[in-house]
C-alpha cells in the first residue's frame, strides 16, 4: 500500500529507518517519523477500534487527532491517539473496544514539576497562520513559543501539492508543500522556540501573564508563559448522515491527503469523492497524480463549488461529477466495499429510481471544516454562530484579538477559508501580539493595515462575500 513513485514528491527521501512494530502480536513493517495509523493502513489494516454500545468497527477518519476513530492501546495505555503518535521499534498495539480505563497497575509519569518555558507571545498551532504568526511577531524582536501536536510543522500546506494562487508575495505559483518548508525555515532563522508533539489542554490567566498548559507525547508535563497567547488550531472535517457512515475506508478529504501526500500510502484503489469544492475537487486530482482511480465525484449542489480551472482539469482526467446528487448508504462487511448514490430533487430528496451502485473502497467526504475553537472556548473568549464561516466561532477585532485581552486568533480557528488568508491573518496576529507586548515599534500599525488591506482584496472575489456577511456577526466593533 505504499507509494514508491508519485510526479512531485519523492517519498524515499521521506521515510525515516525501518523498525518493527507489533499489532495484537503479529510483527508490523514501519518507518521512523510516521504515526501508528499511517502505519497500520499500509500494512492493510483497517479497523482500528470499536464502538462503546454496540461494538461497530471503527477506522481512520480525520489523520489528525481531533476525533475518536482512532484510539487505540498503544504499549498497554488506552485512548491513544493513534494518527499523530509516531511508531517505536518494538511497540504494541492493540484494538481497542468503546472507551476504556487505565490499567489498575499503570503508573503514571511523575510529574514532580512541570517542564516549564518563558517567551512574550505562545502561538497554538503550526500550520501556515501559526507559522506565519511566529515569523511577524519574531520578527518584530518578541520571544516566540511554538507548539503544535503533530510531529511535523506546516499544518495542512504539507498536504497540498497544487500552486497557490493570488500574488506572488503571498507565494502564488508556489505548491503547498514548498511553503511550508520555507515559512519553517523562516521561523527557525528567526530562532522561534518550537515544540512538536505537545498538545496544549488549556489557556489561564496567571496574574498578569498568560498560562499555557500542555502535554508532550502523552508523557510530560509542560507549561508555557507568556504575556500574548495566538491560537492557530485550524479546523476538523464535518460529518453528514448517511447509512454506515461508520464503516472504515470512510475518510475526511484531509486525511486522505495526509496519508498519499504527507507518508505515500494509498489510501486505497478505488474511491469515491462527496463534495465538489475546492478541497473535493484538488483531491480527485491528488489522488489521480498518485495513481489511484477516482470513480466519480458528487455534489448535492446544482453547481461545482471549486475554482472553475481546478474543476476543468479534473474533468479533463475523465472523473465524472453528477451534480444535484448525493450519497445514500455504504455497504461493505467491517469495511467500505460499495456506495450507493442517488440523484435529489429540489426539496434534497433523494429521487426514487435514479440510485446507481459504485464499486468503490474508499468515500471521502469533503463536506467541510468547522473552525476548532475548544480553547478559546475554555479560556473565555466569546464565542458566536456563523454559518459562512464553517459553525460556530469566536469574535475578534480587525488585530484578530479577541474579546479577551491578549488573546488572538488566526487562520481557521476564526473561520473557514484559505491558506492564504490563514497567513494573513497570522501575520496581522503576529505583529499585533508584538505590539501588545511592547516589542513593535508604532511603525508596526501600517504593517498590520497593509495586510488588512490584502486581506480585504482576497476576499472581493465571488468566493468571498460569503465570508464577508460571516465576518459582520463576527467582528467586534471598536
Amino acid at each position: 500500500m505504499r507509494l514508491e513513485e508519485h510526479p512531485i514528491i519523492d517519498f524515499s527521501k521521506r521515510r525515516g529507518r525501518k523498525v518493527t512494530i507489533y499489532f495484537e502480536g503479529k510483527p508490523i513493517e514501519a518507518y521512523e517519523g510516521e504515526p501508528i495509523a499511517e502505519a497500520l493502513h499500509a500494512a492493510g489494516i483497517r479497523i482500528l477500534n470499536y464502538s462503546n454500545e454496540t461494538q461497530r468497527p471503527r477506522g481512520l477518519f480525520c489523520a489528525i487527532g481531533k476525533c475518536s476513530s482512532c484510539l487505540m492501546v498503544v504499549n498497554g495505555i488506552p485512548n491513544t491517539r493513534t494518527c499523530i503518535t509516531l511508531v517505536e521499534d518494538g511497540m504494541k498495539i492493540e484494538r481497542q473496544k468503546g472507551a476504556q480505563n487505565l490499567p489498575r497497575d499503570y503508573k503514571p509519569p511523575e510529574w514532580k514539576e512541570a517542564e516549564k518555558h518563558y517567551g512574550d507571545v505562545i502561538i497554538i498551532g503550526g500550520g501556515p497562520a501559526g507559522l506565519m504568526a511566529a515569523i511577524k511577531a519574531a520578527e518584530k524582536g518578541a520571544k516566540v513559543l511554538l507548539m503544535d501536536e503533530n510531529p511535523i510543522l506546516g499544518g495542512q500546506l504539507v498536504k497540498q501539492t497544487h500552486k497557490f494562487f493570488g500574488k506572488r508575495e503571498q507565494f502564488a505559483g508556489v505548491r503547498g508543500i514548498k511553503i511550508a518548508e520555507i515559512l519553517e525555515e523562516e521561523a527557525r532563522s528567526k530562532e522561534v522556540e518550537i515544540h512538536l508533539e505537545t498538545s496544549a489542554v488549556g489557556i489561564f490567566q496567571n496574574k498578569n501573564d498568560k498560562l499555557v498548559v500542555a502535554i508532550r507525547k502523552n508523557k510530560k508535563l509542560v507549561e508555557f508563559h507568556g504575556k500574548a497567547v495566538i491560537v492557530a488550531t485550524g479546523a476538523m472535517e464535518k460529518m453528514i448522515p448517511f447509512e454506515n457512515n461508520d464503516l472504515p475506508g470512510i475518510y475526511g478529504a484531509g486525511a486522505i491527503q495526509t496519508l498519499m501526500n504527507t507518508y505515500g500510502i494509498e489510501p486505497g484503489k478505488r474511491v469515491l469523492i462527496v463534495g465538489a469544492g475546492n478541497v473535493g475537487v484538488i483531491l480527485a486530482y491528488q489522488l489521480k497524480q498518485a495513481g489511484v482511480d477516482v470513480v466519480a465525484i458528487v455534489e448535492a449542489l446544482p453547481r461545482i463549488g471549486s475554482y472553475f480551472v481546478q474543476a476543468a482539469k479534473v474533468r479533463r482526467l475523465g472523473i465524472p461529477i453528477y451534480t444535484r446528487h448525493t450519497i445514500l448508504r455504504a455497504e461493505g462487511d467491517g469495511k467500505v466495499e460499495r456506495a450507493i448514490i442517488a440523484q435529489i430533487d429540489e426539496n434534497w430528496q433523494p429521487i426514487e429510481g435514479t440510485e446507481r451502485t459504485l464499486d468503490v473502497d474508499v468515500i471521502a467526504l469533503s463536506v467541510g471544516l468547522r473552525p476548532s475553537i475548544e480553547l478559546l472556548h475554555q479560556a473565555g473568549a466569546q464565542i458566536t454562530y456563523a454559518k459562512e464561516l464553517g459553525g460556530y466561532v469566536v469574535r475578534h477585532d480587525d488585530r484578530m484579538e479577541t474579546t479577551v485581552r491578549g488573546l488572538f486568533v488566526a487562520g481557521d480557528s476564526s473561520g473557514i477559508e484559505e491558506a492564504t488568508t490563514a497567513m494573513l491573518e497570522g501575520k496581522i496576529a503576529g505583529v499585533a501580539a508584538a505590539l501588545l507586548v511592547g516589542k513593535a515599534s508604532p511603525e508596526a500599525y501600517n504593517e498590520i493595515k497593509k495586510a488588512q488591506q490584502d486581506l480585504d482584496e482576497f476576499r472581493s472575489g465571488p468566493f468571498g462575500k460569503h465570508i464577508i456577511e460571516g465576518l459582520k456577526k463576527v467582528m467586534i466593533n471598536e
